[in-house]
């Protein structure tokens, strides 16, 4: 399993951007689909976005098209989660997760997970 750690998480007023990072360790970053995920108590973990392990794909979910993006450097090991013209609703805590096939957006589908990171956009 490869090891994650977001960052990048805080607290942000309606309208503006936070981008989110993930530093994985462990098995070769560059094997994996990389996915963004959250939760807000009670209710279940979401997809947000993914992104294939060569950068050539990118899935996005509907509520976020637009306004997030997914991208990846393999020489960092790293990838992020750029979000703009945040509003309440996203509020949640993100999760970063390695998959090995792109196009899913089960957690099931997603072996190795971190710890999150809580984002909190104000009114």
């Amino acid at each position: 399993q490869v090891q994650l750690v977001e960052s990048g998480g805080g607290l942000v007023q309606a309208g503006g951007s936070l981008r989110l990072s993930c530093a994985a360790s462990g098995r070769t970053f560059s094997n994996y689909v990389m996915g963004w995920f959250r939760q807000t108590p009670g209710k279940e973990r979401e997809f947000v976005a993914a992104i294939s392990w060569d950068r050539s794909r990118t899935s996005y979910a509907d509520f976020v098209k637009g306004r997030f993006t997914i991208s990846r450097d393999n020489a960092k090991n790293t990838v992020y989660l750029q979000m703009n013209s945040l509003n309440p609703e996203d509020t949640a805590v993100y999760y970063c997760a390695a998959g090995r096939r792109f196009g899913s957006r089960g957690v099931e589908d997603f072996g190795s997970w971190g710890q999150g990171t809580q984002v909190t956009v104000s009114s």
